[in-house]
């Protein structure tokens, strides 16, 4: 079953990491707004555009999305 792009990234948070998408993973977990249920990339990256302030760039949202889409492709194969 594919997982929303809010659910794979709460699987990147840590409080001790300190790499980019760690740091992404626990600002989104803090933005009340941020389109939990979605899995759409456009609708994603739009509302990082618009809302997004606490990202350095939008790179590192496409490494984010990279990650998910590996994540749920090896979650599909296994099952």
């Amino acid at each position: 079953m594919r997982q929303s792009f809010f659910h794979f990234l709460m699987t990147e948070r840590d409080p001790h990491k300190n790499d980019e998408v760690t740091k992404f993973a626990n600002d989104v977990y803090l933005d009340v707004s941020f389109p939990k249920q979605s899995e759409n990339y456009q609708e994603i990256s739009d509302y990082l555009e618009f809302y997004g302030d606490y990202l350095s760039s939008m790179s590192v949202f496409d490494n984010a999305w990279e990650r998910y889409l590996e994540r749920n492709q090896t979650l599909s194969s296994s099952n």
